[in-house]
C-alpha cells in the first residue's frame, strides 16, 4: 500500500499525521525518563534502608556472633546487591533506549522538514502551471471576443452602402488582425493547457507519490524504532532478573542458614562463667561462738550472690543496658555495656590477665590477646623479610640505594619482634596457667638475652652478606645467631651429670617415648647444628613435628635416627595431622 496512490489528494492530512508521530516520540522520552526516575528512587530508598538497619561499628563483634543476626546482615547485602540492579535498569534505559530516542526525534524532523519542502515546491509548480493557464485562458477569451466584435463591425461595414470602399477596407482589416490575434491566443491557451495537463499528470503519479513515499518510509521507520525500543526496555529489565533471581536465593538461603541450636551455643559460649553451681547453704548454729565463713568454700567468688541478684533484679543497671542498646531493631546492647556487665561480677577493674573475668570469659580473652600478637610478629617478620631482600639488593647494586640506611629501620623492627614475642610468652603463660601446665615460654627457654633477633640481627649484618630469598645462618659458631633466630632450647646437665634437656622429664611425667608426633616436615634447606638443642638436617630430609614453634622460631623435630632437636621453622615445610581431620 503506497501513500502517493491511496492517499494523493490528503497532502495536508499526511503532514499532520507525521507530526502527531513525532509528538508521540517525546511523549515516550517523558515516559521513559519518568520510569528511571521511580527506579533510581526506589534503588535510593532501599540503600537507605539497607544503611539505617546496618550495626554500628562497635556492634560488629556481637552481631556475628549469632546466625540470625548474621543471616539478616547477609539479606541486607542480598537487597543492597537487589537495589543496584534497579539502578541498571534506570543506566541502561538513560544511556541507551532514550538517547536513541532523542535521536530519532531529530532525525524525524529533519526528514519531515525536508519533505514538506520538496512537497510545497511541488504544489507551487503546478500552481504556477494552473495560474499560467488561467492566464493563456483569459487572454484567449479576451482576444475571441475581440475578433467577433471587429467580424461584427466589417459585416456592418460591407452592408452600409454609405460608406467608402476605403472605409470597409480599413473595418475589414481591423477584423483580420484581431482574428489573427485571437488565433495566436487561442494556440497560446492550447500550448499552455498541454504543459499545464503534463504538470498536473506527473505532479499526481510521479512528484507527489515520491514525497508521500519519503513520508511513509520516514512514519514506517518511527514506528519500527519504537517497536524496537520497546522490546529492549523489556530485554534490560529481563537482563537483570536473573541477578535478581540470584538475590533471592541468597535471601532464601540466608533464612535455611538460621539455626536456633547454633545461637543457643552461641549464648553459653558468650556469656558461661564457668562457676560451679553454689552448694547448699550450711546451717549457721548461732549458740556456737564461731561462725563458719563457707561463701568461698567451693570456689563461687564471695560477691557471687550478690553479682547473681544484681543480673537478675537490678532494674538500674537493666535500664542502662536498654538506653545503652542499639542496632538491629534496638535488640543488642554496646560491646562496652557487656564488658562492664562482666566486670560487674566482680566489682573490679579489668586486669591483665583477665583474671577479673570468669574462666571462661578469661580463657577466650587470652586466647583473642595471643593471636593479635601471632599477627603482629607475621607482619612484622614479612616486613622484615621485605627489608631483608631490599638490603641485598641495595648491597649487589648500590645504584638503586643505600644499604646503611636500612639498618636502623632492620634493628627498630628486631626490636620491637622481640618485644612482641615476650608479651605472646607472657599471655600464653597467663593461659598455662590458667589449665594448671607449664608455662610455654618456660619450656622452651628462659629469655631470649643475648641471643635476641636485635642482636643477631647486627651480627649477621656486619658477617656477611646474605643470599635474596634464602635465610641466612652462620655455621659452626656456638652463641652466634642468624638473623632471625633466638637460641634453641638448650640441654643442661643434671646433678648426676646426665646430659637432659629443657624438654626432658626425668620426674616420669612423660612416657618413654616423649613427646607425640603431630606431624611431619621436610627440609627446604640444609641447616649444620652450631648451637646446644639443635640438630643438623639435609636439604630434602623427611623427619618427624614433636612440637609447633611458639613464636621464637624454632621447631623441635625429631629424625629417623630417633635423634631430637630444634631446628629453624622457616627451614622447613611442615604438615600437621590435625589438618588431615579439618
Amino acid at each position: 500500500m503506497s501513500w502517493g496512490i491511496e492517499l494523493w489528494d490528503q497532502y495536508d492530512t499526511i503532514a499532520s499525521h507525521t507530526q502527531k508521530g513525532i509528538d508521540f516520540c517525546e511523549r515516550f522520552t517523558h515516559f521513559l525518563k519518568d520510569r528511571c526516575a521511580i527506579e533510581l528512587k526506589y534503588a535510593s530508598e532501599l540503600k537507605k534502608l539497607v544503611k539505617n538497619y546496618q550495626p554500628k561499628k562497635k556492634e560488629e563483634e556481637e552481631y556475628q556472633q549469632y546466625s540470625w543476626a548474621v543471616k539478616f546482615w547477609e539479606v541486607l547485602k542480598e537487597l543492597h546487591d537487589l537495589a543496584g540492579q534497579h539502578e541498571v535498569i534506570a543506566e541502561n534505559t538513560q544511556g541507551q533506549v532514550i538517547k536513541d530516542v532523542q535521536i530519532l526525534i531529530g532525525e524525524m524532523k529533519q526528514q519531515r522538514r525536508k519533505d514538506l519542502q520538496d512537497g510545497a515546491k511541488v504544489q507551487d509548480t503546478l500552481k504556477d502551471s494552473l495560474a499560467k493557464l488561467d492566464k493563456s485562458r483569459k487572454n484567449y477569451e479576451k482576444a475571441f471576443k475581440m475578433a467577433e466584435k471587429a467580424t461584427d463591425d466589417y459585416r456592418k461595414a460591407d452592408a452600409d452602402i454609405n460608406l467608402s470602399r476605403a472605409e470597409v477596407e480599413k473595418t475589414r482589416n481591423q477584423m483580420m488582425i484581431k482574428n489573427n490575434q485571437c488565433d495566436e491566443s487561442k494556440n497560446e491557451y492550447a500550448a499552455q493547457l498541454q504543459q499545464t495537463n503534463q504538470h498536473q499528470r506527473d505532479h499526481y503519479t510521479q512528484q507527489m507519490p515520491a514525497v508521500f513515499q519519503q513520508m511513509q518510509s520516514m512514519e514506517e521507520n518511527r514506528i519500527n524504532k519504537i517497536k524496537s525500543m520497546v522490546r529492549q526496555v523489556a530485554d534490560i529489565e529481563r537482563s537483570v532478573i536473573p541477578i535478581i533471581n540470584t538475590c533471592i536465593d541468597g535471601m532464601v538461603k540466608a533464612s535455611d542458614g538460621i539455626s536456633a541450636e547454633e545461637d543457643s551455643k552461641a549464648v553459653i559460649d558468650k556469656f558461661k562463667s564457668g562457676f560451679p553451681i553454689p552448694e547448699d547453704i550450711p546451717f549457721e548454729d548461732l549458740s556456737n561462738a564461731s561462725v563458719i565463713d563457707t561463701s568461698n568454700a567451693n570456689g563461687t567468688p564471695k560477691n557471687s550472690l550478690d553479682s547473681r541478684k544484681g543480673t537478675v533484679s537490678d532494674k538500674k543497671r537493666n535500664k542502662k543496658d536498654k538506653k545503652g542498646g542499639g542496632g538491629l531493631f534496638g535488640i543488642f546492647s554496646s560491646s562496652k555495656a557487656t564488658i562492664n556487665k562482666i566486670i560487674g561480677l566482680l566489682g573490679e577493674e579489668s586486669k591483665e590477665d583477665f583474671s577479673d573475668l570468669p574462666p571462661n570469659q578469661q580463657r577466650k580473652a587470652l586466647n583473642k590477646k595471643i593471636e593479635e600478637f601471632k599477627k603482629e610478629i607475621a607482619r612484622e617478620t614479612a616486613e622484615r623479610e621485605g627489608m631483608l631482600k631490599m638490603k641485598d639488593v641495595y648491597v649487589n647494586n648500590p645504584a638503586l640505594g643505600d644499604p646503611n640506611a636500612l639498618e636502623k629501620k632492620i634493628e627498630e623492627n628486631a626490636l620491637k619482634i622481640d618485644s612482641l614475642q615476650a608479651e605472646m610468652r607472657k599471655f600464653q603463660g597467663y593461659l598455662a596457667n590458667m589449665d594448671g601446665k607449664p608455662s610455654p615460654a618456660g619450656q622452651r627457654r628462659s629469655s631470649l638475652s643475648d641471643d635476641s633477633i636485635s642482636q643477631s640481627s647486627t651480627n649477621m649484618e656486619m658477617s656477611q652478606t646474605s643470599i635474596p630469598g634464602q635465610p641466612q645462618i652462620v655455621p659452626n659458631e656456638p652463641e652466634v645467631y642468624t638473623e632471625d633466630w633466638p637460641e634453641p632450647p638448650r640441654a643442661i646437665d643434671d646433678e648426676d651429670g646426665d646430659h637432659v634437656g629443657e624438654f626432658d622429664h626425668p620426674e616420669g611425667d612423660f612416657d618413654e617415648e616423649g613427646y607425640p608426633v603431630i606431624g611431619t616436615c621436610r627440609a627446604l634447606y640444609p641447616y649444620e647444628a652450631g648451637n646446644e638443642g639443635s640438630v643438623a638436617m639435609g636439604e630434602g630430609e623427611e623427619m618427624f613435628v614433636l612440637e609447633q614453634d611458639q613464636g621464637d622460631g624454632w621447631t623441635r623435630v625429631r629424625k629417623h635416627d630417633n635423634s631430637e632437636g630444634f631446628v629453624p621453622t622457616s627451614y622447613i615445610q611442615c604438615h600437621f595431622y590435625d589438618q588431615d581431620e579439618v
